[in-house]
This record gives C-alpha cells, sequence and structure tokens, in this order.
C-alpha cells in the first residue's frame, strides 16, 4: 500500500538476447525459466521439502486449528509457551508463510509480463510493478501470520492515545506539545518478529511489548505508531509514506475538527481507495461531541469515503471499516482491538495488502496491455491482399499475359508455313539490324526465354518501378496489423514491418528474376507433327511445281498438267489450313502457360514477403498475445 510510488526495492533484474536473428526472425531469452530453476536449486540447498508437509501430520499437531502445518517457519519449531495460551509452536503451526490461493499466479504472471515487456516499454512504465515484485517477495520472507498494522493520523488526533490504548500500556508519548512522534514505535504481540521490524527499519530502541496480561487475541499482530502525516518537522512525512508502502493494514484515526481535512482525503485516502479491505478509518475523540453530534459527524465521514472511492464494509461485505470510538475514555477501543484480533488470525491481511498492490498497479499498466478494439492481428484477408499488392509491384499480371503471347508466337513460329517463317526470318533480321534483340526465338518472348542478359539489363528499372508500390503495401500491411493495438506494441509491428520492407523490391526483382531464369517452355509434341506436315506439304508443293514445269514442257509426253496443278493448289490450301488451326489449338494451352508464369512469379514475390515481412509481424503479434494473456492472469482475470 503506497500513496504515490512509496517504498523502493531492487531494481528488477533480466535480459533480452538475440533481438534479431539470421532471417530476420526474433528469438528472446527472458531468464524465466533459469529463475524458476534457481528458486528450486536455492531451496534444496537449504533443506526444504519441495511440498507441505502431510495434512494428518499438521492436524495431529495442532489440532484446534483447522488446516495447522507444524514446521512452517524454519528454525522455530520449538517455541515457548506465550500469553497463557498454547505452545508458540502449534500458534505458528496455523501460520502460511508465503502466498497462496490466487496471489501466487498473479505475481507469478506479473513477473512474467515484466521480462516479456522489458524490451518493449520503458523502464519506469514497468518500475512500479517491478517495485510491487520486490516487495512481494521481500514480505514473502517474512510469515504472513504476523500481521503489521499500522496507527496513522493528523497531529493532534490522538492516534498515540489510541495507539498505547491497544497496547494496554503507556507506551508512546503523548501530550500538548507538537508534533509528539518523532520516529516510528513498534508494539509487537510475538517475540519473533524482528525480521519483519528489520524490514520496516524500525530500530530496536523503537520496539516495546505490550502491557501485561497478554491479550491473546492479538497474538501475532504488530503495531506501529507512526509520526504525523502533516508534520511541519522535516522527515515526519516521508517516513510515514515509505512505511504505508510496507505495512499490512492501517488504522486511519481523524478526530472531529479535521476529519474532513483535504490533504488527508487527496493524498492518502483517494490513492488508496483499492486498499479497503486492509484499512480502518476511526474517529477519535468523539467524548467531545454532544448528544446526536457525533452519529452526525460519522455519517458525513462515511460520505466523504464514498466520494474518495473507498467501499466501506458496513454490511459484511468486504470493504475499509468506519467507527466511532475515544480513546481518552476507552469506548469503542475494545470493537476496534477486536477487528484487528480477527483480523490477525485470518492472517490474509499481507496478502490482501499485496493483492491490491498488484490491482492498482494492473490498472496503470492497463493502457499499455489492453487493445482499444475488438480482436487485434493479421486477418487471412491482410496477408492475401499484402500478397496480391507484391505480385502486382512484380508486374506478375503483366509477365504471364505476356508469356501466353510469346507462346503464341512460338505456335505460330513452329507450326506456321515455311514461307511465313522465312519471311519472320527476314523480318526478324531487319529488326536486329536496327539495333534489336538477337537470340529470340520470336518477337517478344525474350524475356522469358533466351535473353537473361535483356533480363539482367531491365531489372534495375522493373526494381525501381516496383518500389513505390511495395512500400505502400509494407505500409498497408503495419497499419491493418496494428489497428487496435496499444502504442508501445503498435510501434514494435511497425518497426519490425519496416526493417522487414527495406530491400524488398530488390528482393521481390532478384527472386522474379531467379524464378524466370533459364525457364523454357516445354515444347509440345504436336508442334513437331504439325512442323513435319508443313515440310510433307512443301516438298510436295514442290513437287508438284517441278511435275507442272514438266508438262507444260512436254517432258512427260502427255497434256496432264492438271495433277501436278491440283497438287500445288492443294498444298498451298493445306499449309495455312494446318497454321490456322495450329494458332487455334494452342489458345488454351498458351493460356494456361501464361496463368502457370503468373503463378510462379506471384509465389516467389509472396515468399519474399513471408519470409521478410509477414513472418516478423507476426513473431511480434504473438509476442503480444502471450503478454496480454499474462496480463490477463495479472489483472486477476479481468
Amino acid at each position: 500500500m503506497t500513496a504515490g510510488d512509496g517504498h523502493g526495492g531492487q531494481r528488477w533484474q533480466g535480459g533480452r538476447r538475440g533481438d534479431r536473428a539470421a532471417g530476420g526472425r526474433h528469438t528472446w531469452d527472458d531468464g524465466l525459466i533459469a529463475r524458476r530453476a534457481q528458486r528450486r536449486a536455492a531451496g534444496r540447498a537449504a533443506g526444504r521439502p519441495p511440498r507441505a508437509m502431510n495434512q494428518g501430520a499438521m492436524e495431529e499437531a495442532a489440532p484446534d486449528i483447522p488446516g495447522a502445518a507444524a514446521g512452517f517457519f524454519p528454525g522455530e519449531e520449538t517455541g515457548r509457551r506465550s500469553f497463557g495460551g498454547p505452545p508458540y509452536a502449534v500458534y505458528q503451526a496455523g501460520v502460511r508463510s508465503f502466498a497462496t490461493g490466487t496471489l501466487r499466479p498473479r505475481l507469478e504472471a506479473l513477473r512474467q509480463l515484466v521480462g516479456l515487456s522489458r524490451s518493449r516499454l520503458e523502464g519506469r512504465t514497468l518500475a512500479g510493478a517491478a517495485r510491487v515484485l520486490d516487495e512481494a517477495d521481500a514480505r514473502g520472507r517474512h510469515p504472513y501470520g504476523h500481521t503489521v498494522v499500522a496507527v496513522a493520523g493528523a497531529t493532534g488526533s490522538g492516534k498515540s492515545t489510541l495507539f498505547n490504548a491497544l497496547a494496554g500500556a503507556p507506551l508512546s508519548e503523548t501530550g500538548i506539545r507538537r508534533p509528539t512522534t518523532a520516529t516510528p514505535l513498534a508494539c509487537a504481540w510475538t517475540d519473533h518478529a524482528d525480521g519483519l521490524l528489520d524490514r520496516l527499519g524500525i530500530p530496536a530502541v523503537d520496539r516495546r511489548n505490550p502491557g501485561y496480561p497478554y491479550d491473546p487475541a492479538l497474538r501475532g499482530l504488530v503495531l506501529l505508531d507512526l509520526p504525523d502525516h502533516d508534520s511541519a518537522a522535516p522527515g515526519h512525512r516521508e517516513r510515514v509514506d515509505r512505511l504505508l508502502g510496507l505495512v499490512d493494514a492501517v488504522v486511519w484515526v481523524v478526530d472531529p475538527e479535521k476529519y474532513a481535512d483535504a490533504v488527508l482525503h487527496e493524498r492518502y485516502l483517494r490513492p488508496l481507495a483499492g486498499y479497503a479491505e486492509v484499512t480502518f478509518v476511526v474517529l477519535n475523540q468523539v467524548d467531545r461531541l454532544p448528544g446526536e453530534a457525533a452519529d452526525q459527524v460519522l455519517d458525513d465521514l462515511r460520505r466523504l469515503l464514498d466520494e474518495d472511492g473507498l467501499a466501506l464494509g458496513e454490511h459484511g461485505e468486504p470493504g475499509a471499516a468506519v467507527l466511532a470510538l475515544s480513546a481518552l475514555t476507552g469506548e469503542g477501543v475494545r470493537e476496534l482491538r477486536e477487528m484487528l484480533g480477527r483480523l490477525t488470525a485470518e492472517c490474509g491481511a499481507a496478502e490482501r495488502r499485496l493483492s491490491a498492490d498488484v490491482d492498482g498497479t494492473m490498472t496503470r499498466l492497463r493502457p499499455q496491455y489492453v487493445a482499444d478494439s475488438g480482436p487485434v492481428g493479421l486477418t487471412e484477408r491482410a496477408r492475401a491482399e499484402f500478397e496480391d499488392r507484391l505480385a502486382e509491384a512484380a508486374g506478375a499480371g503483366a509477365a504471364g499475359k505476356a508469356a501466353e503471347r510469346a507462346w503464341l508466337r512460338d505456335a505460330e513460329w513452329a507450326c506456321g508455313t515455311p514461307w511465313g517463317r522465312l519471311r519472320g526470318r527476314r523480318s526478324r533480321a531487319s529488326g536486329s539490324s536496327r539495333g534489336g534483340s538477337r537470340g529470340s526465338r520470336a518477337p517478344g518472348a525474350r524475356e522469358w526465354t533466351e535473353i537473361p542478359g535483356a533480363r539482367a539489363r531491365t531489372s534495375a528499372v522493373e526494381a525501381v518501378t516496383a518500389r513505390p508500390a511495395v512500400e505502400e503495401a509494407v505500409r498497408t500491411l503495419g497499419d491493418e496489423a496494428t489497428a487496435g493495438l496499444p502504442g508501445p506494441w503498435a510501434q514494435a509491428v511497425r518497426e519490425a514491418a519496416a526493417w522487414g520492407g527495406r530491400g524488398l523490391a530488390e528482393a521481390v526483382d532478384e527472386a522474379v528474376a531467379a524464378e524466370t531464369a533459364h525457364r523454357r517452355p516445354v515444347r509440345p509434341v504436336w508442334w513437331s507433327m504439325v512442323a513435319a506436315a508443313q515440310v510433307t506439304v512443301l516438298l510436295a508443293q514442290v513437287m508438284g511445281v517441278l511435275w507442272l514445269l514438266g508438262a507444260m514442257a512436254g517432258a512427260f509426253g502427255g497434256p496432264e498438267w492438271w495433277m501436278p496443278a491440283l497438287l500445288v493448289a492443294g498444298g498451298a490450301a493445306v499449309g495455312p489450313a494446318l497454321a490456322w488451326g495450329s494458332r487455334a489449338a494452342a489458345r488454351g494451352p498458351a493460356r494456361r502457360h501464361g496463368r502457370s508464369v503468373e503463378g510462379r512469379l506471384r509465389e516467389a514475390a509472396a515468399e519474399c514477403g513471408r519470409r521478410r515481412v509477414l513472418e516478423p509481424v507476426e513473431t511480434e503479434l504473438a509476442r503480444y498475445g502471450e503478454v496480454r494473456a499474462q496480463y490477463v492472469i495479472a489483472a486477476g482475470g479481468a
């Protein structure tokens, strides 16, 4: 419990190794498993058993204490009889010395949350959580059955008088001089509170024993009388704030004159509203109020506490206890003593206070971990659109259409008439003489067949042309991936996307070049058959022409000129018909070939995008998912 940051502690340790491994992947090692192993090894070295003792042995050791467990305090098994009750060892048997119930998993989740977030959040953002963990570790070294309760109040409220009334002896100095209490004073209803008092910084000269006879109902209570929180003396308020961050519960003492003091409500009660279950607010000096004035002041005090957000346990529900008393006359002191006795017997004040610490920390950290709206992350639609944009930037669709046209030209070249191929060769030769490319099988086919040099010469232009589209695809993906994410995690996702987007255009161009290089379409068998048929038709035409010339010259002794003429005419008709039919038959395979080229280029571009951008982004989103799960556990499932 702390006003502001309150208590201090060792800085939370841990680290991150290997932020970026080969291939742009992230690896993290926050040392969580190592710390668990170290704690288990330390426990074995100290001789502590790995599990609690047998329940039957515990009940036998303390049959009148439910769930008693002897030996929870190492080295203190042989206690001495005190307070006129059972042996102190039997009392110890019922005390919890570690976090149990829901607090332990919450603390472990908070520990992992800090470890996983250290590389994403600033140190000062996690400082409060680290202090809570340090405080939980420090408090866990001492029995939870010892309940530390501080009596706090303003100058002249009578808290020292109430402290003496609860202790049953004049232990704390009282008087008219202000401030009276300069240093914290401790009164312990136990002989085994030295460790707790050392942790609180209470020197031995300021430790007292309660008055005789001891009240057995308060066994395990450690009561502190704090300096005035509004003292003008230097250092008093700092001591109060420090101890309020370390105690398990607090009794706020107010008087009829200053119960509505703005400093008390704004600096302490309002910020500590989450600690209602371990808070007592007592209206002291009611003996000075006549008639029904005490009830009226008490009702007004309840109203102010309700405005502060402090839940009041008026009808048995969890909340702060509010009562009126007079420490001078003893009115109401017995009721407060009984409340403190029940609080101590429950052995749960420390856990409640630590749970409130965790609740407050989770509330402050909520903006860092909770998304603004709905589910977050990459959808399948966003992934598909990103890959489509990369494919468009790489020109996969245009390349597929160009490959389809090249296939049709190759089919026309292979299955065309010899005369048409001769004309095409002459036109290509004339184009080469004007600076065209050499070695292509057909015009336009050089991009995907035989001219890797031309591809290399044009790749730089293509990459420059594609870069704006690639950068736009990366930005769009980053915006969609960070929709609804809290600021630090959205920034981490954007950085992962931007890092992978560096050089992505060049990588896509190289992947496309590697995919298209040395890939030549397989020549269909029927092209060769049609080409052979075209040659046969050509030979028939040549024979027909020679026959016709011989017939016209009378070399064959007869006028049958119509037969060679028919052969020549048939060849002239069959050749173009074969070429036209082959061109029509090649449309389907050309379309499939174009789609195959487009698909290969799309996959090459998409693989680059997945490896360099999508995988790092999804790694960051997975890390946020794990952190969010730990946050939910640490926040108690809220």
